[in-house]
């Protein structure tokens, strides 16, 4: 099953590493926004499931991505800390996808958590504290 469900449209100008990832996913509602994967063979580990480090990059990405839609995209965080927990495991043709809840932003610091969604099994549980990052001169 490699089709995308209803409503996600492809991520147009990935960063050179999330191409290599990817393709990845996105669905907005308003300032909101999710990430999506179908896990490929590309992203599985010796024992034939997902690698964690996709599921930490993808909920790595999907809290950077919903802490810049509330901003407008006016934001420049970094990830200043991230935690994962593993509560579960995804397989090739899996469909996985963040639910993020910002809680709070402040002038230097922002957070927020992640759930990663496999079917209705929540199998990635992330926190993150984003730091506002330095203009370039």
């Amino acid at each position: 099953m490699n089709t995308v469900p209803e409503g996600w449209r492809q991520i147009p100008r990935l960063s050179p590493f999330n191409a290599l990832v990817g393709p990845l996913y996105e669905k907005r509602s308003g300032d909101d926004v999710s990430i999506g994967v179908r896990i490929e063979e590309k992203h599985t580990n010796s024992r034939g499931i997902c690698h964690g480090g996709l599921l930490a990059t993808v909920a790595d990405l999907s809290l950077g991505y919903a802490m810049l839609a509330k901003t407008g995209g006016k934001g420049g965080f970094v990830t200043a800390h991230l935690a994962v927990d593993y509560a579960g495991a995804a397989r090739i043709g899996d469909w996985v996808e963040s639910a993020v809840e910002v809680q709070r932003m402040g002038k230097r610091l922002a957070f927020a958590n992640c759930y990663l969604l496999c079917g209705e099994s929540r199998i990635v549980r992330a926190s993150a504290i984003f730091a506002l990052a330095d203009k370039k001169d």
